[in-house]
């Protein structure tokens, strides 16, 4: 009696040639089979985890939820320490402030402040705006992306109208917009400020600079990171159709994070924001900055980021 061949339990269409030879249909037939059995490989291992994540301990249920809310957290900005990478160094552009070009407001008195809203010294003019709350998480990358406390964030930023204080046309004589924290204990500074405007060649950012300690800032070389965060599209454009930003929307318009000068390289994928709030209440930018001290940092006060000359 003569056995017909087989394969998977079903009969070979053409007995007498190889297997990779039995034609078109019997291919299809055999790559559905194994999706299938993917599939099912696939639910029994969803089933498996989720049947080890209940039988964990009692407090078991919090411990998953505590991971969820670890792995949302990460994808709005906050990512964890072993995807996160070290932030990309960046110009301090034409007007940092910090006396490598110029202007120094790291050896004032003062400086050292969360709300920067207001100048300080001689002038209290406080820049107008939709409010913002901006906090940067520093990570310590060289010791295992372990919050960097202790360090210290200088952040500046152009104005409503995209001036910058102590440079620009009509506020040489301000320093609002500008100021220092140190990090605490989990490597976090905030800031109270004002949304910026977008000025014409360059995506909406802000700029920082990362120094080892206080002590350390009046010296501009100092600095272990110099970057800037980019804000997200969405939210600039609802922001810039209030009050005061007109200028901003016809900028934003014409650039785009892939086209602008700084972010352009990789559309600021470690940069960008997260951003929560509206324009009544004001927003909370946040992002984590992954600083690593076992490399070379540098951003200088090169010319790009500069807005255009104003009168």
């Amino acid at each position: 009696m003569t056995t017909n061949r087989s394969y998977q339990g079903r009969v070979l269409p053409k007995q007498d040639e190889e297997l990779v030879d039995q034609g078109l249909q019997f291919d299809i037939a055999t790559l559905l089979d194994r999706r299938r059995m993917l599939a099912l490989v696939g639910l029994g291992s969803v089933g498996a985890l989720a049947a080890c994540a209940e039988t964990t301990s009692t407090g078991s249920t919090s411990s998953t939820s505590g991971v969820t809310a670890g792995t949302s957290s990460s994808s709005s900005g906050s990512a964890s320490a072993a995807s996160l990478t070290e932030i990309p160094e960046e110009t301090a552009g034409p007007y940092p402030g910090d006396g490598s070009n110029g202007a120094d407001v790291l050896e004032q008195s003062g400086v050292v402040r969360s709300d920067i809203r207001s100048s300080f010294g001689d002038s209290t003019t406080t820049a107008e705006g939709v409010p913002m709350t901006l906090t940067l998480k520093v990570k310590d990358l060289a010791s295992g992306g372990t919050p960097f406390a202790g360090v210290a964030v200088y952040v500046w930023h152009c104005d409503r109208e995209g001036r910058y204080s102590m440079y620009s046309s009509g506020v040489e004589s301000e320093n609002y917009l500008r100021g220092v924290q140190v990090a605490d204990d989990s490597g976090a500074v905030t800031f109270s400020s004002i949304f910026p405007a977008c000025y014409d060649g360059r995506w909406p950012h802000i700029h920082f600079e990362v120094y080892p300690d206080e002590g350390s800032i009046t010296d501009a070389s100092n600095a272990i990171a110099t970057s800037q965060v980019a804000l997200p599209q969405d939210v600039c454009a609802t922001v810039y159709g209030t009050d005061g930003y007109e200028s901003s929307s016809s900028n934003l318009s014409r650039v785009s994070l892939t086209s602008d000068n700084v972010f352009g390289d990789d559309g600021g994928a470690s940069q960008l924001a997260d951003v929560t709030g509206d324009t009544a209440k004001g927003y909370t930018v946040t992002l984590t900055v992954g600083v690593d001290t076992t490399t070379a940092a540098g951003g200088g006060g090169g010319g790009m980021g500069a807005p255009p000359a104003r009168s």
